[in-house]
């Protein structure tokens, strides 16, 4: 993995993968430090290079009375507040042109959601902000067609892009993870492995989407041992009332203890 990709992790010298994690969505100041310091301070200890994510909006929801966000220059100030707080990169997705401007003047990285990846202008938007750009693979994509994505990126004089697998669909309310994926993406791109969005289950009667949460260690320490780059995971303390996607989060408390699992495969992973 190059580390040069996200300029905030220059410093870390590290064999670890990294590590991209935080809620779904940005719900407040207070919310977003806690769970940033909680990260912090357990990826400081495993020495885990660590990106924090949180959505400044959410544009892609089940239904309209959704929650969608807190105002997007406020949530991106909070964005700015984490960082600068704690010193670690952030991540946000972007859903339309303007927003690559917009995020681009608070975040790292701009992440592109799964089912907009083969939005050219989208990618090309994010592109020419000069900030990393994160590809998250479209749930009907394959792997070898995600070239064409990054190759857009690229197209536009920006080498800073990384691939993300969240799942592919498998019939109408599921997902898998295919991980002879995982080999063919890092050939285009560092890849990383969305652990939580490949464990959910869109679509539910009830117009909320569901997931897996119990799987999430099964995934992961799976991602890890084909040779991922980085581990996506969404974790909240409280994941029960988190306002998005609390159905496939992680709870905070439990993310020490898989990521030791974790470093211990990578570091055995390493020395084959």
């Amino acid at each position: 993995m190059k580390l040069e990709l996200v300029p905030k992790l220059k410093h870390i010298q590290s064999n670890n993968f990294f590590l991209l994690a935080g809620p779904c969505a940005i719900e407040g100041e207070d919310m977003a430090l806690h769970i940033a310091e909680k990260i912090v301070e357990i990826t400081n200890k495993l020495e885990i290079p660590y990106v924090f994510k949180g959505s400044f909006k959410k544009a892609n929801r089940s239904r309209i009375d959704s929650f969608t966000g807190i105002g997007d220059e406020k949530a991106l100030k909070i964005l700015r507040k984490v960082s600068e707080t704690f010193d670690v990169p952030t991540v946000t997705d972007i859903h339309e042109v303007n927003d690559a401007t917009l995020a681009a003047e608070y975040v790292d990285v701009l992440q592109i959601p799964a089912f907009l990846v083969r939005q050219t202008d989208l990618v090309v938007a994010a592109a020419q902000t000069g900030k990393v750009v994160n590809l998250k693979k479209g749930q009907f994509m394959s792997p070898e067609s995600m070239k064409h994505a990054v190759t857009k990126v690229t197209d536009c004089h920006n080498e800073q892009v990384m691939i993300t697998d969240r799942g592919t669909m498998f019939g109408y309310q599921d997902m898998i993870v295919d991980f002879r994926g995982i080999p063919t993406m890092k050939q285009f791109a560092p890849t990383v492995l969305d652990v939580t969005h490949s464990l959910q289950q869109p679509n539910q009667s009830a117009g909320v989407t569901g997931g897996r949460p119990e799987m999430i260690s099964t995934i992961a320490r799976a991602g890890i041992a084909v040779g991922v780059d980085g581990i996506f995971i969404e974790t909240h303390f409280d994941p029960k009332n988190a306002k998005s996607d609390g159905a496939n989060m992680l709870d905070l408390s439990l993310l020490e203890k898989l990521l030791q699992d974790l470093v211990a495969i990578r570091k055995t992973v390493n020395e084959l």
